[in-house]
């Protein structure tokens, strides 16, 4: 999995984007001031759930940029930590979830 946090259009969120090789899918997360609890954030948005629910870095990326000022080389980037995880496979106990989670 991963995480590159930036700053959101309102200073006040932070966005969370990467690659989820598990689900495999891509998600955006945004966080922000809960405004009940202090010093603790709320969950504003979140995609990326889901088995392949944005199965491309554009995917991601055009979920992200109503949120943050995205880097120019994100696309690069995000494309770069999914392939680093071509090699990789589920182990017993993570495949026996997604199969519970998401039958075929």
């Amino acid at each position: 999995m991963s995480r590159h946090v930036l700053t959101g259009i309102n200073s006040a969120t932070t966005v969370a984007i990467g690659w989820d090789r598990p689900l495999e899918t891509f998600f955006v997360q945004v966080l922000g001031p809960h405004p009940e609890m202090e010093g603790e954030d709320e969950i504003l948005f979140w995609r990326g759930t889901d088995l392949r629910e944005l199965p491309t870095a554009a995917d991601a990326i055009a979920e992200a940029r109503n949120w943050a000022i995205l880097p120019a080389d994100l696309n690069a980037t995000l494309e770069t930590d999914r392939l680093k995880t071509l090699g990789k496979s589920d182990g017993e106990h993570q495949a026996a979830v997604k199969r519970r989670l998401f039958p075929d």
